[in-house]
């Protein structure tokens, strides 16, 4: 008999499954199987280059060893409240840039989006801070998750002023999305995040 060669999933992943992972008809993929979705995906943001060139913010994240084994994840995720929801590897180890079992956590969509800082495309100022040219002022607002719409938080003299204004009011928003989450791990980084 011979073995076949196993072909590793961006570089360092290892689909050892017992089954088909993706069903094709007629040369169209037509189904993944979801464990491997999230998976192939924690690992197209570690190690794809082309990822990381696009998003800068992946640029030294990593997957632990123990999860570069398709079904070793597989068995986690099984563990987990996952339908749904997206996997986070940061909200309950901010900074944390390894995809591991003990930091990473599935959250709503919402939640998620309520996270995403933006560094890229957010300019000198700090968070939640921008220059209006005709006032000559800093101008704080804040994304509110429930009506998806940004909140004119001000106008301030100094960028730590306006910076000030937005942590206040993000933190304000946390707690009330902490209030509804069913995980009282996400619901606790959710209440210190912005303190």
């Amino acid at each position: 008999m011979v073995a076949r060669k196993i072909k590793l999933v961006c570089g360092v992943g290892v689909n050892d499954a017992d089954y088909e992972v993706t069903r094709y008809e007629k040369g169209k993929q037509v189904w993944t199987c979801p464990y491997y979705r999230v998976w192939r995906n924690a690992l197209t943001r570690a190690y794809d280059e082309k990822y990381k060139k696009k998003y800068p913010t992946y640029q030294s994240v990593t997957v632990c060893e123990e999860w570069h084994s398709f079904m070793r994840f597989r068995a986690w995720m099984e563990t987990q409240d996952w339908e749904g929801k997206h996997l986070d590897k940061d909200i309950l180890a901010p900074g944390n840039k390894v995809y591991n079992p003990y930091t990473c956590v599935f959250v709503d969509a919402l939640v998620n989006t309520f996270l995403t800082d933006r560094f890229s495309d957010r300019g000198e100022w700090p968070l939640g801070v921008h220059w209006h040219k005709r006032l000559s002022k800093f101008m704080s607002q804040c994304s509110n998750p429930f009506t998806k719409k940004p909140e004119h938080l001000g106008y301030f003299h100094c960028p730590n002023q306006a910076h000030l204004a937005w942590k206040a009011r993000k933190h304000e928003l946390a707690c009330q999305l902490a209030d509804i989450q069913v995980d009282k791990r996400v619901a606790e980084a959710l209440r210190t995040r912005y303190k």
